[in-house]
């Protein structure tokens, strides 16, 4: 995983839970609706994943690239006792080949930032939602690394590869959204929501 999303990795839970205590209310401050079924894109070991499931009573699909990730967060997911509509281990490049239903709300927590083909994927997400669809991508702030620490330790991306809420602008809206909302996440994140633009094909 880390030869295609090098700037990533995936973080150990116990800090991981001190930075997120409740990530259901992440997720509502993001738009994320109980009606709503919804793409977990690159949903790592399910931290996100098992409390959104809660949230939309299951309509989820789950993808990430690493297979050992998909089975940790399979698990996190039962221990919630909720279910997920259908769990993808693939390149999230292929979603729209891979999914069997257009979905209303694409999540990407914690990874775009380390993703080196941003504009590609962000045209697959394009292709796989409903009209007036919805992209929530949670990020880290532009901070220095060494101010954002956790239990007494820097965490997060290196400094250099953190993006603002106008670099992920500038990278997603040229494929067919527009930015309808930037929420401040503390400590460290914010979450910027895209909604998708009508286009001939939502048209027709």
């Amino acid at each position: 995983m880390s030869e295609i999303f090098p700037a990533t990795s995936m973080p150990d839970r116990d800090w991981w839970a001190v930075l997120w205590p409740s990530p259901g209310d992440v997720l509502r401050k993001i738009g994320i609706r109980p009606e709503m079924t919804v793409l977990d894109l690159c949903c790592g070991d399910g931290y996100f994943t098992a409390p959104l499931a809660r949230l939309v009573d299951g309509r989820v699909h789950a993808l990430d690239l690493d297979p050992a990730m998909i089975e940790l967060a399979k698990a996190e997911v039962v221990r919630n006792a909720a279910s997920v509509l259908q769990w993808l281990c693939a390149d999230a490049r292929e979603i729209a080949t891979l999914l069997h239903e257009r979905v209303d709300y694409v999540l990407m927590a914690n990874t775009f930032h380390g993703v080196p083909d941003q504009p590609g994927l962000v045209r697959a997400m394009r292709a796989v939602l409903r009209p007036h669809g919805l992209v929530g991508i949670v990020n880290w702030h532009r901070h220095p690394r060494e101010q954002t620490t956790v239990l007494g330790q820097p965490r997060g991306p290196q400094s250099e590869t953190r993006m603002s809420p106008e670099a992920v602008r500038d990278v997603v809206e040229p494929a067919g959204f527009r930015c309808v909302r930037i929420v401040d996440l503390p400590p460290f994140h914010y979450g910027v929501v895209f909604e998708t633009l009508p286009d001939a094909l939502d048209r027709g």
